[in-house]
């Protein structure tokens, strides 16, 4: 079965998360990427640990399905490999601090002069115009400049980092979402797109509920904990046992259901209590009726308890725990993957399931410069001219 990208050629010159993200999830679907990388260290998360045989395994997770050229871009033959590969791509796709494309002579202008079609996506950390274009911008610091760490944590104490990377993988999921939309246009020809995703207007975009709130009020949104912006209760709770347990109650009718197990059904016709918005409202003394009654169950108890009375919730998984979980194990979401120096080793699927054609890990994170010969080979490079640009050190090769 075909998977929906076979035959899109991606180039990828990606480091760390954003771009190689990206790239990943258009190999996944079956576009053939090229990761171009830099002679030595390559992307410079393969640096990083854990380490596995000397191998980086969060390099591994995030650049399965591509493969591996090695080229100095500061040679101006490396620059006339990649135009020549340009000709038969559909997306090019960098995750360069703005400037540094074009200094190469490889920004969206230089390279629409060969492939007109071709898709030019860039991701930076705050977008290719304006000026702060050149600042730099890691996850953290996105984070910051965008707002997301203002409504992170508890109020009157430091913000709390998200345990993940938001900004770069909202920044790669809509890099993707765009590329594909390019994609669509060159089908509809109506031409390839240059695509200027910026991290911090992601992670903007994603504050959905928080930016409409103060566009429509003036009022600046406050960090809540884990309490939910706009529902009651919706937020984590400890029970006896001291385990957390996570709880939603977004409508009046499992409003209804969560006060009648336990046990507070008398408070429903508390005219405090009587809609959504006046739960909100009265957020705190509705709190103190429900932390005390849960306080008092044990974590699974009361997690079935409400599961079987269609309560949403859930007890606060460690990420061992997610795993060990039987609808996760069920749904086949870690799968094995053999990388010849790391070994096999365990991955996390790609989350999109369709009846036919799903993505597929088809090959492991390329070693550094594994594929260079094979892809200057199909480039029509004879083996002669290859031996003196390796020479050169216009490109380097995995040996053996």
């Amino acid at each position: 079965m075909s998977l929906p990208l076979d035959g899109i050629r991606v180039l990828e010159l990606g480091n760390f998360i954003a771009g190689p993200f990206c790239g990943m999830l258009l190999g996944d679907m079956g576009a053939d990427v090229i990761k171009i990388e830099r002679p030595s260290r390559g992307d410079q998360t393969r640096a990083m640990p854990p380490l596995v045989n000397g191998e980086s395994a969060s390099f591994a997770a995030l650049n399965r399905n591509k493969r591996s050229l090695v080229l100095d871009l500061k040679q101006e033959k490396a620059r006339e490999i990649i135009l020549k590969l340009v000709k038969e791509t559909d997306v090019f796709l960098e995750n360069n601090r703005p400037g540094v494309m074009e200094s190469l002579g490889l920004g969206a202008e230089d390279i629409k002069k060969v492939n007109p079609n071709i898709v030019y996506t860039s991701v930076s950390g705050f977008g290719q115009t304006g000026p702060d274009r050149r600042r730099a911008g890691v996850n953290l610091i996105i984070e910051a400049f965008s707002g997301t760490l203002s409504v992170t944590g508890r109020q009157n104490e430091m913000p709390t980092r998200p345990g993940i990377q938001t900004a770069d993988i909202f920044g790669a999921l809509f890099a993707t979402y765009a590329t594909l939309c390019g994609l669509i246009s060159v089908l509809q020809n109506r031409g390839g797109r240059t695509v200027d995703i910026s991290l911090v207007e992601a992670s903007i975009a994603a504050a959905a509920w928080e930016t409409a709130s103060f566009l429509a009020t003036g009022e600046i949104p406050k960090r809540l904990g884990d309490q939910h912006r706009l529902n009651a209760p919706y937020q984590l709770f400890e029970t006896s046992d001291h385990q957390y347990l996570a709880i939603g109650t977004p409508n009046d009718q499992l409003f209804e259901r969560f006060m009648n197990s336990l046990g507070l059904e008398k408070y429903l016709r508390d005219p405090r209590f009587a809609s959504y918005v006046l739960r909100k409202l009265n957020e705190k003394d509705l709190l103190g009726l429900v932390i005390p009654a849960v306080q008092s169950k044990k974590s699974d108890y009361l997690e079935n308890l409400l599961r079987n009375n269609g309560v949403p919730c859930a007890r606060m998984n460690n990420i061992k725990e997610v795993f060990e979980d039987l609808h996760v194990i069920d749904r086949k979401v870690v799968v094995e993957v053999i990388h010849p120096i790391m070994g096999k080793m365990q991955a996390v699927r790609n989350p999109v399931l369709m009846k036919e054609g799903s993505p597929t890990i088809r090959r492991h994170a390329p070693l550094l410069g594994e594929h260079s010969r094979e892809i200057l080979l199909e480039l029509g490079i004879s083996e002669e001219e290859f031996g003196v640009l390796e020479r050169q050190g216009v490109i380097l090769a995995l040996k053996g």
